[in-house]
């Protein structure tokens, strides 16, 4: 497909800054071409809840995050406190059904793995 087709296919994030806090590198770096081709500043990825956190306490100005619930081992709601206490928007990247999150984080969109971008 070419580029001026599947631009048709976007949705237009001109400008949004979006988060992306992933650890599976290929995933991530298809997060982020697919968000950049949509007009979105990419902020990251971050593969650990450490980078993450670093970040936001720098800059802490995403418009939306995009949130992998396991990095590396380390369960990413710190993360997510952090997005909710700041009024950010974000959802979960996960294997995970609902019934494995925290009652506190049930409700929170998210994408299952596989993602189909």
């Amino acid at each position: 497909m070419t580029e001026r087709k599947l631009a048709a296919f976007l949705p237009d994030l001109g400008g949004k800054r979006v988060m992306i806090v992933e650890d599976e590198y290929l995933l991530a770096a298809d997060l982020a071409r697919f968000l950049d081709q949509a007009g979105a500043l990419v902020i990251g990825p971050f593969p650990t809840v450490h980078e993450a956190l670093d970040h936001l306490s720098l800059d802490p100005t995403p418009d939306f995050a995009m949130l992998d619930v396991n990095l590396r081992g380390d369960m990413v709601f710190a993360v997510a406190d952090f997005l909710i206490a700041a009024g950010i928007p974000f959802l979960f990247i996960t294997g995970y059904d609902t019934g494995v999150l925290p009652p506190a984080y049930a409700a929170m969109p998210r994408l299952e793995k596989p993602i189909d971008l």
